[in-house]
């Protein structure tokens, strides 16, 4: 089996003749927490855009466990076992955290998020959901209304739903973002342990984030890859310095990640 279970030649995306991807050679270890950093402007949110098919590149290729995927769809992404965060929690607010599990788990039924179907029917989905709300401490919240969590518990239970859907690989958008000290922590220690058998990418601004848990790391500035290794390694690079320390200023408007 291909060590890389995610990899990406010379990827490319350009709007109107700005180019916010510029030939992006992604390697992603297989059972490895890879992060993604950069300056506002970077191109990191593009990039998650184009291996989830949300965008289309202009140029270049994506692989998913060899098997070339840049025509695939996002719904036929997600199949092949590629899920994704967003930014933004995306959670079912009204309904009960174990509620909004049990909706992930619906696709083993064969009846993906058919919500009329009886209580009784999906009452077979409880001891799964109670197993990943548990493993994402959230055992003791099974009946709250979603909306009621706070904001770092909404982002576990989002983590939960991700999981319900089995994923080989986790892609995690600002998973900390908008997190005080404690919530920050407490994620952090759920990333390292469902990567234990699974693999994750993620974008991150949080530096302690980044160094504490992640086992490569890509920086990515105006659109290309500046440098990529262990924390220790990147973190002493000067083009990397150099980028953090005002690079971003200067990039042309309209160049979001």
């Amino acid at each position: 089996m291909n060590d890389f279970i995610l990899e990406t030649d010379n990827l490319v995306k350009e709007f109107k003749g700005f180019v916010a991807v510029d030939r992006v050679n992604l390697r992603v270890r297989r059972g490895h927490i890879h992060a993604m950093i950069g300056p506002n402007g970077a191109g990191k949110t593009t990039c998650f855009n184009l291996l989830t098919k949300f965008l289309q590149p202009t140029r270049g290729t994506i692989r998913f466990n060899g098997i070339d995927i840049t025509g695939d769809q996002p719904a036929t992404i997600a199949r092949r076992g590629i899920v994704r965060s967003f930014q933004i929690s995306a959670v079912f607010p009204h309904l009960t955290v174990l509620e909004n599990v049990r909706i992930a788990l619906q696709r083993k039924l064969g009846a993906s998020f058919q919500f009329w179907r009886s209580d009784k029917i999906l009452t077979r989905l409880d001891g799964r959901a109670t197993e990943l709300l548990t493993a994402v401490g959230l055992d003791s919240y099974l009946r709250m209304v979603a909306v009621e969590l706070p904001y770092g518990h909404k982002r576990a239970l989002e983590l939960a739903t991700t999981l319900a859907l089995e994923p080989e690989l986790i892609l995690l958008d600002e998973p900390t973002q908008g997190m005080g000290h404690e919530d920050v922590e407490r994620v952090m220690q759920l990333i390292k342990k469902v990567s234990a058998d699974r693999t994750v990418l993620m974008v991150e601004h949080n530096m302690k984030v980044v160094a504490g848990i992640s086992d490569t790391i890509t920086v990515l500035a105006r659109g290309a890859v500046l440098a990529e290794g262990p924390y220790a390694e990147v973190a002493r690079n000067p083009q990397v310095i150099e980028a953090y320390m005002g690079t971003a200023e200067r990039e042309p408007a309209g160049s979001s990640a």
